[in-house]
């Protein structure tokens, strides 16, 4: 049973996890419909270099200059990418274009890290993240954030649209990386999906599964001392996995169960 200390340093953790989780996974769920699976992981990694081109010209990281930096950089990604939706043939020409945006980033990141002294810090929390350094603050800033496009998700379906949805992931990820890094993002919105696909709901299941890589990954890595992000990515897969084996396995009993010639009941 973890004592009162651990207690208190995994409740910021779970709270943005919890966050994270929770506005993800409708968001992964859309983005595997539309088989634009390295969006996200290209769109963090752009919010990521908003965030060090902020430090690299004003020597702070953090801020309302850093987020606006951030969230113009994710913008201006999401934009780009509804454009190339809109004139690229077919979903894997624009899975090229988001790949090579992906490559652009991550190797501009290098290049303005590349004289600091404290660089391979700075990307290593860019990717891995620091969710067990979290604060009540944090979470305070970016709580809004998270419950505005929540909302907007479920209350306008027309959000999910268009250049709105691309809008509402931009923002999103751009609060996320911050908070969980960019390895937890892509793994935050793409393996809760996988794990419910089939499943009646995939949204309820994509929760489910969120919910419970967040609780076991934060525990287990602030029990073991080992770094939270590459713990909850694993936490991620091995969920998921279970969720979509599970799945499958209920399904195909649910069909040997059925009697030799019932239909479902049409509406």
């Amino acid at each position: 049973m973890p004592d009162a200390e651990t207690l208190k340093i995994m409740a910021p953790a779970l709270a943005a996890g919890a966050m994270v989780a929770l506005t993800h996974a409708p968001l992964g769920v859309e983005v595997l419909r539309r088989g634009i699976i390295f969006i996200d992981l290209t769109i963090a990694q752009i919010a990521g270099l908003g965030l060090v081109v902020a430090s690299f010209f004003s020597g702070e990281g953090h801020g309302w200059a850093a987020q606006a930096t951030a969230l113009s950089a994710a913008l201006a990604a999401a934009f780009l990418f509804r454009e190339a939706e809109k004139r690229t043939p077919t979903p894997r020409h624009l899975e090229a274009v988001i790949g090579s945006s992906f490559v652009l980033a991550a190797s501009l990141t290098l290049l303005l890290l590349a004289d600091s002294p404290f660089g391979g810090e700075e990307i290593k929390s860019l990717l891995s993240g620091q969710i067990l350094f979290v604060t009540w603050s944090d979470i305070l800033a970016h709580a809004p954030v998270y419950a505005l496009i929540t909302a907007l998700w479920i209350l306008h379906p027309r959000a999910r649209r268009g250049v709105w949805f691309y809008i509402l992931f931009a923002t999103a990820i751009t609060s996320s990386v911050q908070l969980v890094g960019v390895y937890v993002v892509f793994a935050s919105l793409i393996l809760p999906a996988l794990g419910a696909v089939g499943a009646a709901s995939p949204t309820v299941a994509a929760w489910a599964v969120g919910a419970v890589s967040v609780v076991a990954g934060i525990a287990a890595a602030t029990l073991l001392d080992a770094p939270a992000g590459p713990v909850l990515v694993t936490s991620y897969c091995v969920v998921a996995a279970l969720a979509l084996v599970c799945g499958k396995r209920c399904r195909r009993n649910g069909e040997r169960a059925r009697p030799e010639g019932f239909e479902p009941p049409t509406s």
